[in-house]
C-alpha cells in the first residue's frame, strides 16, 4: 500500500511530506491499541528489557521524527517496541530557515538542519502528560540555541523536570550537527560534568528514569571508545550510536545538487557503514556493561540482525521509514524472528555481539 502512496507524498516538498506523515500518525492515535495489537508480533524470542521498559521487539523509532511527542500514540500503533520523541529543549524555538529537509531519493538518504525546531519542554510536557502509551517512550534532550554551552547544564535540566514525569528514560543529545557548538559538549571535560548534573536532576525526581548518551559517527575512533568508558564510569543506562553525519562521501548525486542543499545532518543507506564500524566499536569497548543501541542507515531485517551480532541491543530507524513506509518495524521484527529460529537462537539476547 505504502508503493502506491509514496509517490504522492514525494509530490510535496521533504518538510510537507514529513508534516502529512504527522498528521496521519495523530489521526490513527484513537486506534492505535487495536491497531498495535493486531499487527504486533507475539514472540517471547525478541522480547527484553531496556532502558527500564519492557521493548516487544528490539526496534525502537529514533528521535527526529516526532518533535514533540504529538503523534507518539499513533506511531505505537506502528508497532514500534518503543518511541523517542524530541530533541526537545528547555526553551521553545522554531529551528533553522526553511528549505531544512531535503531528499536524496538514489541514495535512500535525508539531509536535515531542522535546528532542534520544538515547543520547549514545558509545553511538549503537557502534550506528554495526556498520554499511557503501550510501548516505552523516550525523550530526546537537547541544549537550546540561545544558551551558551556554559550554561548547558541548567538548560538540560529544566528539560529533565519538565519532561521526567512523562517518559520512560531520557537521551542527552550532544551529537545533533544542527546547532552551533552542540557537539564541543562531547569533549570528555564537558561531557562528565554534564552527565552528573542530569544524573542528579534525574534523581530529584518523584519517579527517577533511566539515562543514556547519544553520540555522533564523526568522531575519531579513540574518541569513542574514550566516551564508552564514560558511559561506564558514570553508570549511564544505555549508549545510542549514531546520530546523523556531516560527511558526504559516497553519494550518487552530483556535488552541485548536495551543495545546492547546504549543511546539516546526513541520514540514511550512506551512513551505513560507518554505523556498523560505530556499533562494533563501541560494543568491544562496552564488553557487556552497559547497553548500546545502533542507529544509522538501518533498512531491512538483514541490517537489524546485522548490529545485533555486532553487539547492539536493540535498534532505532527514522529515514528507512520515509522509503519503506511506518509498518516497516513489524515486518523487520517478523523476519529477524525467522532468523534467530533459523540460526538457532532461542532468544534475541543470545545473538548479541556473537560476530565480535
Amino acid at each position: 500500500m505504502y508503493a502506491v502512496i509514496r509517490p504522492l507524498l514525494f509530490l510535496f516538498s521533504a518538510e510537507q511530506a514529513h508534516h502529512i506523515g504527522l498528521f496521519l500518525a495523530r489521526f490513527v492515535a484513537p486506534l492505535s491499541r487495536i491497531i498495535r495489537w493486531l499487527v504486533m508480533p507475539d514472540c517471547s524470542r525478541l522480547q527484553q528489557e531496556l532502558l527500564g521498559g519492557q521493548w516487544a521487539h528490539p526496534i525502537g523509532l529514533a528521535a527526529g521524527l516526532d518533535k514533540d511527542g504529538s503523534a507518539a500514540a499513533g506511531f505505537a500503533g506502528f508497532g514500534f517496541a518503543a518511541i523517542e520523541i524530541g530533541t526537545i529543549t528547555a526553551h521553545a524555538q522554531p529551528g533553522n530557515p526553511k528549505p531544512r529537509l531535503f531528499r536524496l531519493k538514489n541514495d535512500r538518504a535525508i539531509i536535515n538542519r531542522f535546528g532542534f525546531n520544538n515547543p520547549g519542554c514545558q509545553s511538549a510536557s503537557k502534550t506528554l502528560a495526556r498520554y499511557h502509551l503501550p510501548c516505552p517512550l523516550g525523550g530526546n534532550l537537547g541544549k537550546s540555541k540561545i544558551t551558551p554551552n556554559d550554561d548547558a547544564l541548567s538548560d538540560y535540566c529544566q528539560s529533565v523536570a519538565a519532561l521526567g514525569p512523562h517518559v520512560d528514560y531520557l537521551v542527552i543529545n550532544v551529537s545533533s550537527p544542527n546547532t552551533p557548538g552542540l557537539r564541543d559538549l562531547q569533549q570528555l571535560d564537558a561531557l562528565r560534568p554534564l552527565i552528573m548534573g542530569v544524573q542528579q536532576a534525574i534523581n530529584e525526581l518523584k519517579r527517577p528514569v533511566p539515562l543514556a548518551l547519544k553520540v555522533a559517527p564523526d568522531l575519531a575512533d579513540e574518541d569513542l571508545q574514550a566516551i564508552a568508558e564514560l558511559v561506564v564510569e558514570t553508570k549511564l543506562d544505555a549508549l545510542i550510536a549514531t546520530n546523523t553525519t556531516i560527511a558526504r562521501a559516497g553519494l550518487s548525486a552530483s556535488s552541485q545538487t548536495i551543495e545546492s542543499m547546504g549543511p546539516g545532518g546526513l541520514s540514511g543507506a550512506p551512513l551505513q557503514q560507518r554505523s556498523r564500524d560505530v556499533t562494533a566499536l563501541l560494543a568491544r569497548q562496552l564488553n557487556g556493561r552497559v547497553p548500546l543501541i545502533s542507529v544509522g542507515g538501518i533498512d531491512s531485517a538483514e541490517e537489524v540482525y546485522r548490529r545485533i551480532r555486532l553487539g547492539a541491543s536493540a535498534v532505532q530507524i527514522y529515514s528507512a521509514i520515509i522509503y519503506q513506509g511506518p509498518w516497516l518495524a513489524v515486518r523487520m521484527a517478523r523476519e529477524l524472528d525467522r532468523s534467530l529460529q533459523r540460526d538457532g537462537f532461542s532468544h534475541v539476547q543470545q545473538a548479541i555481539g556473537v560476530d565480535l
